[in-house]
């Protein structure tokens, strides 16, 4: 590979990081051949980009985003490393690693979580894997806030209009008494 191409593939993997807000760093080394092709098309059917580069072209491409990367590239970027991108959600790829183990076998650890970027936030080691697989996207945060917002609202409004009987029942039942 000529100095170019690294350098093109660079500006490639910088742009495609700087477009992706979220994601993942993977070694899915020691996998069979159809298991590759299996973990790829199951990446594909959920929409999530994989992508297998040299360590050093992706901290190059790294060091070259606004935020700081270099804890993050110094801890994931050993041995085997493979990227996947996903543009919606940030919990999807993690949810991912969690079904393509499963499918594997109970004691499968492959492929292994290195660490996830997941709106500029870093993520390190798979002890988060777990908790990312849970987070929820930002729709889906907003759509619970709008709900909590609207709940009290309409508890309200319920309460009035169930209550308007009632309150008219009294206040006839009242001007009744008083004369």
């Amino acid at each position: 590979m000529t100095r170019e191409d690294k350098r093109n593939i660079i500006e490639d993997l910088t742009e495609k990081l700087k477009a992706t807000p979220h994601f993942y760093i993977t070694d899915a080394s020691g996998f069979s051949v159809a298991q590759v092709n299996s973990f790829r098309r199951m990446c594909f059917e959920k929409g999530i980009e994989y992508k297998v580069y040299k360590n050093t072209l992706i901290k190059k491409a790294l060091e070259n985003l606004e935020a700081d990367y270099t804890d993050f590239s110094d801890q994931t970027l050993k041995g085997f490393s493979g990227i996947l991108f996903s543009l919606e959600t940030g919990n999807l790829p993690a949810k991912l690693l969690i079904d393509f183990r499963k499918k594997l076998g109970a004691k499968e650890k492959r492929p292994v979580f290195k660490g996830a970027s997941i709106d500029g936030d870093q993520f390190l080691g798979e002890n988060n894997l777990e908790m990312l697989s849970k987070l929820k996207s930002k729709e889906e945060l907003v759509g619970e806030v709008i709900s909590l917002l609207q709940s009290p609202a309409t508890n309200v409004i319920s309460a009035l209009q169930s209550g308007k009987h009632i309150l008219a029942g009294l206040v006839k039942t009242l001007s009744e008494k008083e004369s």
